[in-house]
């Protein structure tokens, strides 16, 4: 139930898992996890990045295990989410244009199919790492959004937290949460670059922020939920786990009333290319 009479108000999971090469398995765990996360009151759950597929390190069989957006493992997130009631955000293999890469795509998938399917802008080419070489980035368009119980929700992939004009640009569309799907590779002092960075992105943008992630060895975990004043709400450690918090549309007018930053800025957001 809502938290307030008249408030728009959304129960939200994040659901935390180690997606594998076996694609089957991946979606039977999901179906799994959504199933737990509706039981606690669920109506959206937030899965991580490449829950399709995954191996580590990359390989030629990214390419092989691709799908299309209207492919089975979609297909099975709609089938999970008509089965439930509920949406399910989740990333997934696409595939790329020249059948040699792939596209790090995240759906956000309802009881009737899609609703909006973000591709990766920023790729991880970053410590020690080169997604780029077996991942196209995504191009530059509209930010993807869609709606749950009166609420906007914008997508977000892992790396692209490092980059806070991204989040800015989803605030602008009115979006009152960003969701984003993550494998956050472990590293020296990558969970606090994580922890750090949701929290920042929630805080100067004055909305929540969920976050998925894969859990250790190859993850840090800490999937989360934050909210407009960088309060974490609802979290799971380092297992597969669901955690449920709310989304309340009140909570973000409170607090852009009491600091209207976003009003306040003098600068806008523009593409490089």
């Amino acid at each position: 139930m809502p938290l307030e009479t008249g408030t728009d108000a959304v129960a939200i999971a994040v659901a935390q898992f180690a997606p594998t090469p076996d694609r089957t398995a991946n979606l039977a765990l999901i179906g799994d996890l959504v199933d737990r996360a509706e039981d606690r009151g669920a109506r959206i759950v937030v899965l991580p990045e490449y829950s399709s597929y995954f191996v580590q390190p990359f390989d030629e069989t990214l390419a092989a295990n691709a799908e299309g957006v209207d492919g089975p493992f979609v297909n099975g997130l709609t089938e999970i989410a008509r089965a439930h009631g509920v949406h399910v955000v989740a990333g997934l293999l696409e595939r790329g244009h020249d059948g040699q890469r792939v596209r790090n795509t995240v759906v956000a998938v309802g009881p009737d199919g899609v609703e909006a399917a973000y591709r990766k802008l920023h790729l991880y080419d970053a410590f020690g790492q080169r997604e780029s070489d077996w991942v196209e980035p995504g191009e530059i368009g509209e930010p993807e959004t869609f709606e749950v119980g009166g609420i906007r929700f914008a997508l977000m992939t892992c790396y692209d937290l490092r980059f806070p004009e991204v989040a800015r640009l989803l605030a602008d569309t009115g979006a009152q949460a960003i969701l984003v799907a993550a494998e956050w590779v472990r590293g020296p002092l990558k969970e606090h670059h994580w922890r750090t960075l949701l929290h920042a992105r929630a805080i100067e943008n004055t909305l929540y922020i969920v976050a998925a992630d894969h859990p250790p060895p190859l993850g840090v975990g800490a999937s989360m939920i934050v909210d407009p004043q960088g309060v974490e709400i609802a979290a799971v450690g380092t297992g597969s786990d669901v955690a449920v918090g709310w989304i309340e549309s009140d909570a973000v007018d409170r607090v852009r009333r009491v600091n209207p930053a976003l009003e306040l800025r003098r600068f806008t957001v523009a593409p490089r290319g």
